[in-house]
């Protein structure tokens, strides 16, 4: 099978999982969800006069208040993608695995996982320029005229900006499944340390050298949201992200090609 006959094939089996489904569906209507709840307290306090200096005050920001639930999102796809590979099928079905499957129809083992990692890369864009807007919408409809309008071009920034972390926290997740064979261990300690408590977060109390781990590296991409002070800035932050994603995925192409299925 071709590279873009397996893209394919990897596209809609990562679609049709039931996880991934959840994971789409879950970060569009949460997000809506949290938007809805700032919106809300938004504008009471817009029509009040009392909006802190910190308050959001344009639909587009409360919206995009809610973009760190999609980190958690891309890692739920990014490790589904390989996870369902190693998990065992039903007794009907042989009660085999599905990586025997993949590799008997795409021999070439570094064909799978760039078709795995195409896939994922799309798949998490499609919801994040779904989400984002959708999210800026809904606020823009309870806000209304209350709010202060944010530039198109610093609104598209932004949501590009959301889309590419997205999509590198989901290839980092893809590659870490790989090397752990397993995805119990990879969802906890990435889903924790993208929703609960940052390690990467602590560890800059320790060294400032944390500040280059990807989490960090590529959060000021995710412009607009508060951040801790320091670290680098989006440019270099993407491209040492964006190191890390590749370089995590060669490391895991070369352990895939060299391993038992």
């Amino acid at each position: 099978m071709s590279l873009s006959g397996a893209f394919a094939a990897e596209l809609r089996k990562l679609s049709t999982l039931p996880a991934g489904q959840i994971a789409v569906a879950g970060t569009v209507l949460g997000s809506v969800g949290i938007t809805l709840l700032n919106a809300v307290s938004t504008r009471a306090g817009l029509e009040a006069g009392s909006a802190g200096p910190t308050a959001f005050t344009s639909a587009f920001e409360v919206g995009y208040a809610a973009v760190p639930l999609g980190t958690v999102g891309a890692v739920v796809v990014g490790v589904i993608a390989m996870s369902s590979e190693y998990a065992a099928n039903s007794s009907d079905a042989g009660t085999g695995r599905q990586i025997t499957a993949s590799l008997a129809a795409v021999p070439r083992r570094g064909h799978v996982l760039t078709a795995k990692a195409l896939a994922v890369a799309l798949l998490v864009a499609a919801t994040a320029v779904v989400t984002v807007p959708v999210s800026a919408g809904v606020a823009a409809l309870v806000i209304g005229g209350a709010g202060d309008a944010l530039p198109l071009g610093v609104a598209l920034a932004r949501m590009l900006g959301a889309a590419l972390y997205w999509i590198l926290t989901g290839l980092i997740a893809l590659a870490v499944t790989v090397l752990a064979r397993s995805g119990l261990v990879p969802l906890v300690v990435l889903v924790a340390n993208s929703s609960l408590v940052s390690v990467s977060l602590l560890l800059t109390t320790v060294t400032p050298l944390a500040h280059w781990l990807p989490d960090l590296a590529g959060r000021r991409l995710l412009g607009g949201l508060s951040t801790v002070e320091g670290g680098l800035d989006a440019g270099p932050g993407a491209l040492v992200m964006s190191v890390w994603a590749f370089g995590l995925l060669a490391v895991a192409g070369v352990v895939l090609s060299r391993r038992d299925a």
